[in-house]
């Protein structure tokens, strides 16, 4: 009954806000990712223009490819926690999903905070991962006011975020927890530094000593993007991670072959790995990315008239051929990157086939690079480029080295794979829930 009668407000208040205001005036989104009225204004996923570019440019020093290398120990500790909880597990088949969101939290608090999660409030450890699992445990109807929420207008927005929905209680009390962590690390690492003590090469003790974001970044706006990059920088990878190993487990020749190339490279020493340096590692990556780009179809509002340029022309409704789309201000512009990743035209006569070897072969599109990382876009593109994609890759690298060279895996007899989009991609089992369950065998 509390539902029908949240429904009935969100709808009336909708039909007023559509009244009222114009349509040339939308300039936010509804939808994934998470909006700022939720997280917060000083997050960068949401700022816009000159406020976001100068931001970005400021928070970037703690996500160069010279910071990101510095990061590696300590995805190489979070890998090895993964296999001492496999090592010791005693079922016959594991779900991964668990085990990787938890592991991928931990590298997020470490690299970005300086502290291991033992260190970290409990409550908000305990209520980020029921942020991170939300979109895949919601029913239908909190789902649908969610989404009617989402439609408000901003002024009305900053209200509804007090409705009491079980998403909405959630990212208010992560959102609330994570800029008091953020808070604390910040005082912490100001302290350490009054003291005389040397900064750690976490992200945060970057951005704060560092002489290119020093001048432009105060400690709330440091603290003020912990809430978005626990969330976004954690989940992401670890379902990436899980899509990946269940490719591994159909196909064991190339999960041998990738096996026997880690063995060659970490048989020199596991010190100082150059990662980069694994070609079918790298092309396993990029495939799994590919496959499953974690946010396949993300929205965009268009801030003034513009048009999109077509590579190819396509057939319109009215059979007219074009090789343009325009674009008034105020539409919504929803980006098909799950498509482009799979076009026939682009990726081959296959692209609907998991084949790591079209990276190895010269069969990939070799266009205009329109993301930052293999011409995908997974990781997005342009200004608002997905600022972690180096930890990602990096912090996937380590994970998949570590749990091939010592482990197995295979599918069990009933398992089913099926895909949900829930504002990012999810793996999802017979019945529905989050899970990828594998049968994991120490091999070393």
């Amino acid at each position: 009954m509390s539902y029908i009668i949240l429904f009935a407000g969100l709808i009336a208040t909708l039909a007023l806000s559509l009244i009222m205001r114009r349509r040339s005036a939308i300039r936010d989104i509804a939808g994934p990712p998470s909006p700022s009225w939720i997280f917060g204004g000083l997050g960068v996923l949401f700022l816009l223009q000159g406020d976001h570019q100068q931001l970005r440019a400021a928070l970037n020093v703690g996500f160069t490819a010279a910071a990101v290398r510095q990061y590696q120990p300590i995805f190489e500790k979070v890998a090895q926690t993964i296999s001492e909880k496999l090592e010791y597990s005693e079922v016959a088949s594991v779900d991964m999903c668990p085990l990787l969101s938890v592991a991928a939290f931990d590298a997020i608090s470490e690299v970005v905070l300086g502290c291991p999660t033992g260190n970290l409030d409990a409550d908000f450890v305990k209520i980020n991962l029921e942020v991170m699992h939300l979109s895949s445990t919601q029913s239908a109807s909190q789902i649908l006011a969610d989404a009617l929420t989402g439609l408000l207008p901003k002024w009305l927005r900053r209200q509804a975020v007090n409705l009491p929905t079980k998403s909405l209680k959630l990212i208010r009390t992560q959102t609330s927890l994570a800029t008091k962590e953020g808070r604390r690390a910040v005082r912490e690492k100001i302290e350490a530094k009054r003291q005389g003590l040397d900064p750690n090469d976490d992200v945060f003790s970057l951005l704060l000593n560092s002489e290119d974001s020093r001048d432009s970044l105060s400690s709330e706006d440091i603290a003020g993007q912990t809430s978005i990059i626990m969330i976004a920088g954690g989940e992401t990878t670890a379902n990436t991670l899980a899509f990946g190993l269940v490719e591994l487990a159909r196909d064991p020749e190339l999960q041998d072959s990738l096996r026997a190339e880690i063995h060659a490279v970490l048989g020199t020493g596991r010190h100082n790995i150059a990662y980069d340096n694994m070609p079918l590692l790298n092309a396993f990556i990029k495939e799994a990315l590919r496959m499953f780009p974690t946010v396949p179809f993300p929205e965009r509002v268009a801030v003034q008239d513009t048009i999109i340029p077509l590579s190819e022309e396509i057939t319109l409704n009215t059979g007219q051929r074009t090789d343009r789309i325009p674009v008034r201000k105020g539409q919504l512009v929803l980006l098909g990157i799950a498509s482009y990743q799979r076009l026939e035209s682009l990726w081959g006569d296959d692209a609907d086939k998991f084949r790591p070897s079209r990276w190895l072969d010269g069969t990939v599109h070799q266009g205009e690079a329109i993301g930052p990382y293999a011409n995908l876009l997974s990781f997005l593109g342009g200004p608002h480029t997905c600022l972690g994609w180096r930890f990602a890759v990096m912090e996937m690298q380590v994970i998949l080295c570590e749990l091939l060279g010592k482990f197995s895996f295979s599918l069990p007899v009933d398992h089913v794979l099926r895909i949900r989009f829930a504002a990012t991609l999810q793996p999802v089992d017979a019945t529905g829930n989050k899970g990828t369950p594998l049968c994991v065998k120490r091999i070393l």
